[in-house]
This record gives C-alpha cells, structure tokens and sequence, in this order.
C-alpha cells in the first residue's frame, strides 16, 4: 500500500471518530463545522457508550491500518520546515492510537464513568459551560435560558451512568463523593452562581426560571450523592497499584517505572529546595520561609480585589506576548492575545479554557482569586505563564490553527502529559528567556516547581502506599496520609491548608494525573537537550517546530522527536 493510502486511511479513521463522536460530543461537532446551538455536554450511559464505541472503532481500525502498511512512529526533523505530508500522516496515527487505547483503558477501568473529583468532572463541566456562553446580545441571553433548562437533565443523567457504574463495581472514594456535594452547595449558596449569571439579563422568556431549575437541579445532585451514593463508597482513598498503572499510563501517554519515578520526585525536591535556598539568600534573607514573609509585605506587590487582580493579570499577559510573539514564539494572528477572567464560581484553582474551533471567542485565563488576603504577583506570576504564554495558550493556539493537522488533533487531542508537561516546563523557561523581572519572581517560579515535584510524592505515596524517605527536610512522618500529604504540600509551595487540602484531594480523585507536570516537563526537556546536540539547533525553532505536531502521549512524543543517530 502507497504512502499517500496510508496517509488518506489515517485521516479517514480521525474522521470517522469526529462524526461518530459529534451526537454525544459538542467539541466533536464543532470540530466538524460551526460551533452547534447546545454545548450542554452529554452524560447519559448510552452517551458514554457511545464515545466508547466510537474510540473502539477508531482503535480497532488503526490496528487494522498498522497490519497492512505499517503506521509506527518514525522520527521528525525539528528542522524548521513544513512536515511533510507522509510525516503529517504518521504524527496523526500515532496521535490517535495512543489516545484511543488510552480512552478505552480508562473507561474498561471504570474511571471514566465514575468521575467525580475537586475539578475537571462531569459536574463540573456543566457548570463551566456558563463560563463560554456570550452575554451581551437578547439571542445570547435566549442561548443561556434554553442551557439552564438543560442542567437538570444533565445531571440527572450523570447520577444515572453513577448509578450503573456503582452496579459493575465502580465507584469513588467517599472523600471524593462529600467533596463535590460541598462544591455544589457552595456554587448554589455562597457563590449563588445561576442567579448571580442572569441578574444581567434583559427580559428574556424563561432565564430567570432556568437559574431556578438549574440552582434547584444542583441541590437535588448534591443530595443524590449524599443519601444515596455515599452509602455505597468505600473510605479507603488509595485506587492501588491496578488502576494506578491504567491512570498514569492514560494521562502520561506513556509507562514509566513507578518506583524510579518516585525516587525522582525526591531528588527533585532536594534539588530545588537547594536552588530555592540560594535565591533567598539573594534577597537577603536566612531561610525560604523569611523570604517569603519579606516578598508578602513588599509594596506593590499585594493585589487585594479582584479588580485589581484581573487589572494586573491583563497587563502582564499582555506584555509577555508582545515580549514574545516574533522573538521566541510564533503565536497565530488569529488567537494571539489571550483574555484574562475572574470566575464567579469558587473553584480553588485557576484554568486556561481554549477558543472554540472557529475562534469566534478567544483563549481565557480563568481566575478563581482568594476570598481573604488578597494575593501576591510574585508568587502568581509564574501560574499566569503556566496557563497563558507561554503555556497552556501558546500550545494550544498553535495546534488548533495549524493548517497541516487535522481537526481532531487541533481541538480533541488532549494528553495531560504533553499538555501540563509543556506549560511546566514554560514556567521554567520563562526565566531562562528573561521574563521573570527580580529574584523574588524567581522564588515564585521555584515554589511553583517544588510544588510540581511535591505532587509526584504525594500522589503516588498516597495512592500505592510508599514509604516516606527519612530525612527530606519536609516532614518526619514514615507513612503518608491525606492531612502529612497536605503538610507536604504547605512546606514545598506555601500554600495555605484550604489551598494544600483542595490539592490533596484532587491527587486523590485523579490518581496518576499529577505525574503529568514534572514528568512530561522532564520529557520536553530532555527531546530538547538531545536536539541541541545537532549542529543547526535553533530553539525558537524547535519549540514551534514540536509544537505545530500537535498533542501526543509522552511516548509518540518521544520517539518523533528523537533526533537521528549517526550509524557506521
């Protein structure tokens, strides 16, 4: 079979996924075409049936497609030209037969349909499509009423596929379970999300009802969870070494050795507790600790509404892009600038929200500031790099508006190791490219990377019960539990206890997710240090070069990048 067969059969396979994915998925259907009317995302059984279907079919055609002409991974030229369309072809099947088998082992697993966790679920996307949705015209404000009616079929059919998975066996820790019925009694109490969303709102049919089913819809899930899934959810937080393997396989594209990685967890955090230590001493301090309190009461750097936070946010994403953008990145004309947001839902964590495929809205940094003590540019500075540029919305951007890759890789290809793995390993080349303006922004950026190196511990600790080296400099304790893991936590990062304990139990709900940041950042730099070795390395063309492939799972990633060995 030619090459330009093998090529059309991939990219015949992506499409197939797309349109079989686009009933059940509305990123799938805009991938297809304009961004459909409902984007309320489908959560039914049969919906998680079908997805499943459609990545068996996708999976169960590239194997098919590799044992007549052979698709294997073959190494790319980070030279700085196009890809060719053969290369083209085999990025995209390596792409797709990663992820389909990653999409199918976390479903057989009974993760998938079980999900529930601080952030990134189910729940929580039905939440956050008020977060897209336009505002300013009387057709958006019809758009949001006809979504509000909507949520209370939504999560009435994610209690359902609840429902079957804890009949096969599958089901959540009880900490998970409390977790998301106290975050939807906050969106609906304190936060009071749906009312808060159409106080704007001209007369429009049915908006403010919708705010009422959907507030009343909220309340009926939490409920759900409390009285009648929680009876049924084990105490124990640990998924064990099992579902351990599928989950960090899934979210790192790749196996890695558990217990290699665990130890350079360790490594990491004697490594940059020394770095940390010196740039204290620069800012004329004894400890990590006093540098810390003396950056806290420096002038100008305490940020203490919101607006004055979103104000400083926008200004410094702003600067970094016009920094950037020709010089050490190329970033699309069409989703150039990132927009900056203060989310109206508590949430704990601050979350990049791509543009829609067509790119009639833009990239958003999505902030969730604290409700007490204001918060700090130096130590912030380094999650806006992490999630705006050159992060999340440089990698993202450029894969969705890369002409040569096809729409699934552009908007659905989504591999936590490769995505979190890029922005990490931005934060830390955001110092080397000169984007950190004083030591005391280099402090943030090194808390930012030991916090990172802490979550491989913890996690993995945590979830296959690993001893606790003596001697780390952060805690004495020998076995880790959910409160030493949040002590762990505060001593690497200087996180506040809600801040650690939210963490501590997202570790907890995504097992093997966390590895994503530390892990795959050590990837991208070690592809990176390997090229460098070749004659004509130029890094801003290497990173654009790598990044206009589009996502792939660690391993893919690996060995397209690999550069050539010379042999005798």
């Amino acid at each position: 079979m030619s090459e330009l067969a093998t090529r059309a059969d991939a990219a015949a396979i992506a499409d197939r996924l797309l349109a079989d994915l686009a009933p059940v998925d509305p990123l799938a259907a805009a991938s297809l075409g304009a961004e459909p009317d409902i984007v309320m995302p489908a959560l039914g059984p049969d919906d998680f049936a079908a997805r499943r279907d459609a990545y068996a079919a996708a999976h169960d055609a590239l194997a098919r497609l590799a044992s007549t002409c052979g698709t294997a991974a073959r190494p790319v030229a980070v030279s700085g030209t196009d890809p060719s369309p053969v290369t083209r072809d085999h990025v995209l099947a390596a792409a797709l037969t990663e992820r389909a088998a990653s999409e199918l082992a976390l479903h057989d697993a009974g993760f998938t349909t079980a999900l529930l966790a601080p952030l990134a679920t189910p729940v929580h996307a039905v939440r956050s499509v008020f977060d897209e949705l336009p505002r300013r015209t009387e057709a958006d404000w019809a758009r949001v009423a006809a979504h509000l009616a909507l949520v209370p079929f939504a999560l009435e059919n994610y209690a359902d596929t609840l429902r079957v998975a804890a009949d096969r066996g599958h089901i959540v820790a009880a900490r998970q379970i409390r977790g998301v019925a106290d975050q939807c009694d906050q969106w609906i109490g304190p936060d009071d999300f749906y009312r808060r969303l159409v106080a704007p709102a001209p007369p429009v049919c049915g908006v403010d009802d919708g705010a009422r089913l959907a507030t009343e819809a909220t309340a009926s899930f939490a409920r759900f969870l409390r009285e009648e899934l929680l009876s049924r959810a084990p105490e124990a937080d640990a998924v064990g070494q099992q579902m351990y393997a599928v989950t960090a396989r899934a979210f790192l594209g790749d196996d890695v050795d558990l217990a290699e990685t665990y130890a350079f967890g360790w490594d990491e955090l004697a490594r940059l507790t020394a770095e940390m230590r010196e740039v204290a001493g620069q800012l004329g301090a004894t400890s990590i600790e006093e540098a810390a309190s003396l950056l806290d009461t420096e002038p100008g750097r305490r940020l203490s509404s919101a607006n004055q936070l979103l104000g400083w946010l926008q200004g410094r994403l702003d600067e970094v892009v016009d920094a950037v953008d020709g010089v050490h990145f190329d970033l699309p004309a069409v989703a150039r600038r990132p927009e900056c947001a203060i989310s109206t839902a508590s949430s704990g964590v601050m979350y990049y929200a791509q543009p829609d495929p067509a790119f009639t809205r833009p990239g958003r940094v999505w902030w969730s500031p604290p409700e007490t003590g204001g918060s700090y540019t130096w130590r912030e500075v380094t999650t806006l790099h992490h999630e705006g540029v050159p992060g999340h919305h440089l990698q993202i951007v450029t894969a969705m508006a890369e002409p040569g890759l096809h729409p699934w890789q552009r908007s659905m290809a989504h591999v936590h190791g490769y995505v979190e793995g890029w922005a990490h390993y931005a934060e830390r080349l955001c110092d080397e490219i000169g984007l950190l303006r004083d030591p005391g922004e280099r402090l943030g950026m090194l808390y930012g990377q030991r916090w990172r190196a802490a979550r491989i511990v913890i996690d993995m600790g945590l979830h296959l019960g690993l001893p606790i080296p003596p001697g780390n400099g952060l805690t004495d304790a020998t076995a880790w539990t959910p409160e030493v893991g949040v002590a762990v936590l505060r001593a690497a990062s200087g996180a506040t206890e809600a801040a650690a304990r939210f963490e501590v139990d997202r570790y907890l709900g995504w097992p093997g997710q966390a590895l994503a940041f530390r892990i795959g950042a050590r990837l991208w730099r070690q592809i990176r240090e390997a090229a460098q070795r070749q004659p004509d390395f130029d890094l801003r063309t290497f990173h654009m070069t790598a990044l206009r492939l589009g996502p792939l799972g660690l391993g893919p990633l690996r060995e397209l990048l690999a550069p050539p060995t010379n042999t005798p």
